[in-house]
């Protein structure tokens, strides 16, 4: 049985980069961050491709990465958290490997983002409406691509990959 990659997606802050290490780690695959990639092969940080190129340059070249990574065997990805706002990032998820889509409140998400400065989209007077405001935008297309929705609440990274792999066997996706 082989097993496919998996992608995670979900709002910042809900915990894809901790627990898609950790499932990485468990599973004996590759781990990619998109957003560490991006950085990685720019030489620039994600609020300075924001700065400079806005949102549409940063999402473009998110696409390019989201479309090469997602063809790579063996990998967990963990995607930024506006990845699934294109069509063709939604569609080469969904095509290439099995998507988990962590999900959280508002204010648990709130509680761990506030005091992130890398956060581009919530340098503003009203972080906690704006975070509130991209979930109800985003949350369709959370739903839209995943294959297993997973809450992160108030649960360790841990238990969050624990809980992952125990449904992944249930599934019949992990042997």
């Amino acid at each position: 049985m082989h097993t496919p990659s998996l992608f995670l997606v979900g709002p910042m802050g809900a915990g894809k980069s901790t627990v898609g290490r950790l499932l990485a780690e468990r599973l004996g695959f590759e781990f990619y961050d998109s957003d560490h990639e991006i950085e990685a092969r720019t030489g620039a940080t994600i609020p300075m491709i924001f700065d400079i190129e806005g949102e549409q340059g940063f999402r473009k070249r998110e696409a390019q990465v989201i479309d090469e990574l997602t063809q790579l065997p063996n990998i967990v990805l963990a995607t930024g958290g506006g990845a699934v706002l294109r069509p063709e990032n939604r569609k080469h998820l969904r095509s290439r490997g099995f998507v988990i889509y962590l999900h959280s409140d508002v204010d648990n998400l709130f509680n761990r983002v506030r005091h992130d400065t890398r956060r581009p989209l919530l340098q503003n007077e009203d972080p906690k409406g704006t975070l509130a405001a991209i979930l109800r935008e985003r949350e369709p297309l959370y739903l839209e691509v995943a294959d297993l929705v997973v809450r992160t609440e108030d649960v360790p990274a841990n238990q969050v990959m624990r809980k992952i792999l125990n449904e992944l066997k249930e599934q019949n996706i992990l042997p």
